[in-house]
């Protein structure tokens, strides 16, 4: 049985926001705890976040969660070194991949995360990533042979140059509405929307 760890990246400043978005209320509770909430309800076996700017605050928000916290002092250097640290840690558990998603894709709910685990549990050797259309991006799933070109990544990418460069060996998933809460403004549809 193949082992899916995910990871959560929470450790931006949100400089774009103004204020710690990771805790900006969501549905009971706030976009982090969203993430959280709907990441364990997955299949997925473990499920860890990365924090960084705020850390000591937003712990205390998710301290009733048995989430295990991975902390970040790099986070300034951009969204590749949370990956890196990620990837770092988990590399000596029994896991053969990892589900990397973002603390501020409100839309990612447990349903889309399984379906994403179905479809890696059927092509065990190829990366799953979101559709964005025209692009590829997370939420997505590298298995272990990727670990080490994730952990060449630089600078505020992310794991987006990775997905757009090796297309045969990366499944799409079909086209989901995946929105990135990085603004006030976008924090304020998101509330219109209910």
């Amino acid at each position: 049985m193949k082992k899916t760890a995910i990871l959560i990246l929470a450790a931006g400043n949100s400089s774009r926001m103004g204020t710690t978005k990771q805790l900006l209320p969501y549905k009971q509770t706030t976009l982090l705890g969203w993430s959280i909430k709907q990441a364990q309800k997955s299949k997925a076996c473990d499920v860890y976040c990365v924090l960084g700017a705020n850390a000591e605050t937003i712990k205390k928000q998710i301290d009733n969660t048995s989430i295990k916290i991975i902390i970040n002092p790099n986070y300034n250097d951009g969204l590749s070194t949370s990956i890196v640290f990620g990837i770092n840690y988990l590399m000596d558990k029994k896991i053969d991949s990892i589900l990397i998603m973002l603390a501020d894709q409100p839309n990612v709910n447990t349903n889309y995360l399984n379906e994403m685990l179905a479809i890696y549990k059927e092509n065990p050797t190829k990366t799953i990533a979101s559709n964005y259309k025209n692009k590829t991006g997370v939420p997505a799933i590298f298995p272990k042979s990727n670990f080490n070109k994730l952990l060449s990544l630089k600078g505020d990418k992310g794991a987006k140059e990775l997905l757009n460069e090796q297309s045969s060996e990366i499944i799409k998933m079909k086209p989901f509405c995946l929105i990135d809460i990085d603004t006030s403004e976008d924090y304020q549809n998101l509330s219109k929307q209910g």
